[in-house]
């Protein structure tokens, strides 16, 4: 009867690993600027993409509940009523997203980006639906907010697999690639997917994720998790030393590609980082990091010359 009962229990546990999902995804919407529309459409629209995110499978591989991604989805909305749609929002998209470093309880940014080519329809009692390789529905603005999600959801799986294996999240990469490949179109509603509409936008960060040019940026990306912040903890100066010299990579990266959204959206995520790296080490150290820092990231420069 004991083995009986062992064989089952074992048998559940194992049903409940392989169901297992990748994301652990937390969604708050602002809605303070949209009058006439329900609070509780704003409610079923927090708990649906709650769902969407985290009860999607994403990946053929099994996560355990500590090995779950956290993201943090902000959605704030500024205004509806999009070619006339009650149902059509528009508004900015705000994204997080970490993974814990090993032997220890910090955990290290893989996203930190603000989508501002956001529109979208929710209908209060529709499915949120997704298809890799098509758009799913009939309506545009519907299917580009699942599009969205699910863009977003393969590169965040992308940078983790990068960050545990060189160019380890090439597959995710190619999947976001494809969703913007099929994305949903409606005239200039609709945007952030084609390369003709900016320089820095879904197109061109999964372009750069998958070029060549950009390879030592991944190369860097996986040195900085892997060897550098994942050991921090028994080689602390040895780690820290592999970060900082891998700067240089990005540099050379940067002089090539001056502007690069990849670059950007990179030390949008670290650059906080970065400087906490930079503040252990004494100011001779630091001074040539701080001047190649200042030519990649314009944005954060007072913050890293602060450090001088």
């Amino acid at each position: 009867m004991l083995n009986r009962l062992l064989t089952i229990l074992i048998a559940t546990l194992l049903c409940f690993t392989s169901s297992a999902q990748e994301l652990n995804c937390k969604v708050n919407i602002n809605h303070d600027k949209i009058t006439g529309v329900d609070n509780e459409v704003f409610n079923t629209m927090q708990r649906a993409i709650i769902e969407f995110m985290n009860g999607h499978k994403w990946t053929n591989d099994d996560f355990t509940t500590n090995e779950k991604i956290d993201v943090t989805i902000f959605i704030n909305i500024t205004g509806n009523k999009i070619n006339g749609d009650a149902d059509a929002y528009t508004g900015t998209l705000s994204i997080q997203a970490s993974r814990p470093v090993f032997s220890s309880g910090y955990t290290t940014a893989l996203v930190n980006y603000v989508d501002r080519d956001f529109v979208f329809k929710f209908t209060q009692y529709g499915a949120l639906s997704f298809d890799d390789n098509r758009v799913s529905g009939v309506d545009a603005m519907q299917s580009n907010l699942t599009a969205v999600l699910g863009y977003y959801a393969y590169i965040i799986l992308g940078l983790d697999y990068d960050s545990f294996a060189p160019e380890g999240g090439t597959n995710f990469f190619k999947k976001a690639q494809n969703v913007v490949s099929n994305a949903p179109e409606q005239g200039k509603t609709i945007s952030g997917w084609k390369a003709v509409e900016g320089t820095r936008n879904r197109y061109w960060l999964a372009d750069q994720l998958l070029n060549t040019r950009f390879a030592d940026v991944r190369s860097f990306w996986y040195t900085m998790h892997r060897e550098g912040l994942d050991s921090m903890y028994t080689k602390p100066v040895e780690s820290r030393t592999r970060i900082l010299v891998g700067l240089k990579k990005l540099y050379q990266v940067n002089r090539e590609n001056p502007s690069s959204m990849l670059l950007q959206f990179f030390f949008a995520a670290k650059s906080e980082e970065i400087i906490h790296l930079l503040a252990s080490t004494t100011k001779a150290e630091r001074s040539p990091y701080i001047t190649i820092l200042n030519s990649m990231d314009v944005p954060n420069a007072q913050k890293y010359n602060n450090l001088k």
